[in-house]
């Protein structure tokens, strides 16, 4: 996830398709709500999915060899699956076939999280976080959930000049009062240009919407019940699933898992501890480095003490960079809380930290370094927000389901009049990211449309599935802490928690052992023990 406080990019153009009464085979009555929840679709009731070949584009980093695994296609669900007179859109999917076909057991969904992470593509790199026992037995399928990437896009701007006028004075952390009034003035008119073009869609773009379009294409693909694999965000999404349809639940496994309860009853709550999260695994790294020491680049003297003069440094004062450009507080925030979502970086952090504290330490009458981009590779790489990555004067290519989606599911209760006060308090608690997380969800909520913020499933989170849940969850999991997944694992009617001593935003690939267990649960339907903490293959500064 490379967008750390914010939305993800994605391309494509889908047309909206005109109303009917007839929605992927489904009558238009049989999407209806009932008193115990929505009615899961049954196979040979929908229409089936077409599997076609796929632009070679989409498969340009596929071996020749492997191509012909995968196949893509198309599927039309309704806008709102109550109301099919609001027309349809068509969901972007592509499959890679089981490896062993006559061993086949079914279709496993995938989702990357978010919300807005196109999740088509994922199956392309299946093999880096399921064994192959997996990938022998399942067709792994990938979706652009609806409003995301391929699958009608969710678009508040018609040019990116537009969007750039609206969003570009935004500040991530803004400080002074100029940059806090500029940043709140830009959601609300963010607000007021989704309101204007984003049609129809923008108000069915709730986690339940896409749980029930998840629950048709699991009819559509043949399998009457469902596997799945949802990362981040896509807990949530698997979370919703497991109790709006118990029963069509096979095998989940949810790994970096959010509060499900909380985030969708008081946001301001959820997203205030999502920032204590973030300086949970910020002070982990900080001791890590100081315990390795030869190991960590960042090690000489404290890296606490260190680390906090030099945020305080960018706090009075940016650090200029070649080119004319400065690394700010904003950068700054973002490239550390974005290389703290990977185990990996940790390592080139303290490098791009060491750095950066040998400029603001330089004894004063001695020129300090120049810096260079090779200098800060983390710091930098993950401080762009790709919301941004577009020609001024170029077609809107983004999508803003990020906040579509969040604001739709979360619950606010402030206003902007708050923020200032609420993101000093945040900052109180949360030094680091408390600012940052203030100005993200809880300042564009609050004015996003009204009637877009409808349809959210609340709960309750108790539903006893035909299988246990599986609960992943990293002790140091920045985005996702892992108290969150000890919430999901006793708000679920039937799961089973698997902790891991672990740095970075979710492991499957990273841990022999939870691959081994996940592998077990997804083929066999076995369930691991409890009370084993798994490990990680690697520790940061091996």
């Amino acid at each position: 996830m490379t967008a750390v406080w914010g939305r993800t990019r994605a391309r494509a153009v889908v047309s909206l398709l005109a109303a009917s009464t007839m929605v992927a085979g489904i009558p238009a009555t049989a999407g209806a709500v009932q008193a115990a929840g929505p009615v899961a679709a049954e196979v040979g009731a929908v229409d089936e999915v077409s599997w076609g070949a796929c632009d070679q584009e989409i498969l340009a980093g596929v071996a020749e060899d492997q191509r012909d695994l995968y196949s893509c296609a198309t599927y039309r669900v309704p806008i709102d699956h109550d109301n099919a007179a609001l027309g349809t859109i068509d969901l972007a999917l592509l499959r890679r076939a089981a490896a062993d076909p006559e061993a086949r057991i079914g279709s496993l969904f995938v989702n990357p999280g978010g919300p807005g992470g196109p999740g088509r593509t994922m199956p392309m790199g299946a093999e880096q976080f399921f064994e192959q026992p997996v990938l022998d037995r399942f067709d792994i399928v990938g979706f652009d959930p609806r409003g995301v990437g391929d699958s009608n896009p969710v678009r508040c701007f018609t040019t990116a000049e537009d969007a750039e006028e609206v969003l570009g004075g935004q500040v991530a952390v803004p400080v002074s009062q100029q940059e806090m009034s500029r940043t709140l003035a830009g959601y609300t008119d963010y607000a007021r240009f989704c309101d204007r073009n984003s049609g129809a869609l923008l108000r069915h773009m709730s986690t339940k919407a896409v749980a029930r379009d998840l629950d048709v294409l699991r009819a559509a693909v043949g399998d009457e019940q469902l596997t799945y694999v949802g990362f981040s965000y896509g807990t949530l999404l698997g979370a919703t699933y497991a109790n709006l349809f118990p029963q069509r639940s096979r095998a989940l496994v949810l790994d970096g898992n959010v509060d499900p309860q909380l985030r969708t009853s008081d946001g301001r709550r959820y997203d205030r501890e999502r920032a204590g999260g973030f300086e949970v695994a910020l002070d982990a790294f900080l001791r890590e480095c100081e315990r390795v020491r030869e190991r960590c680049a960042f090690s000489p003297g404290q890296p606490r003490q260190k680390f906090d003069d030099l945020r305080g440094h960018l706090r009075r004062q940016p650090i200029p960079l070649p080119g004319g450009t400065d690394l700010d507080l904003t950068a700054f925030t973002n490239g550390v809380a974005g290389a703290l979502y990977s185990a990996r970086s940790l390592p080139s952090l303290a490098k791009d930290l060491q750095t950066l504290h040998d400029v603001v330490s330089t004894p004063e009458g001695v020129k300090p370094k120049t810096l260079t981009e090779d200098d800060l590779r983390v710091v930098l790489r993950q401080g762009i927000d790709p919301r941004f990555d577009v020609r001024p004067d170029s077609k809107y290519l983004a999508d803003d389901s990020y906040f579509a989606v969040n604001c739709a599911d979360k619950r606010f209760r402030h206003t902007h009049a708050d923020l200032p006060a609420m993101a000093g308090q945040w900052e109180d608690e949360s030094p680091v990211f408390g600012r940052a997380q203030a100005f993200a969800d809880p300042a564009g909520c609050p004015v996003w449309p009204g009637d877009a913020k409808t349809g959210a499933y609340r709960g309750p989170w108790n539903a006893k599935t035909a299988n246990p849940v599986l609960v992943i969850g990293n002790y140091y999991d920045p985005a996702t802490q892992y108290t969150f997944a000890k919430r999901m694992a006793s708000q679920l009617g039937y799961a089973r928690l698997l902790p891991v001593d672990a740095f970075g935003h979710c492991v499957l690939g990273d841990s022999a052992g939870v691959d081994r267990a996940a592998t077990e649960y997804l083929v066999d339907l076995t369930v691991p023990p409890s009370g084993q903490v798994y490990e990680a293959d690697k520790a940061p500064f091996d």
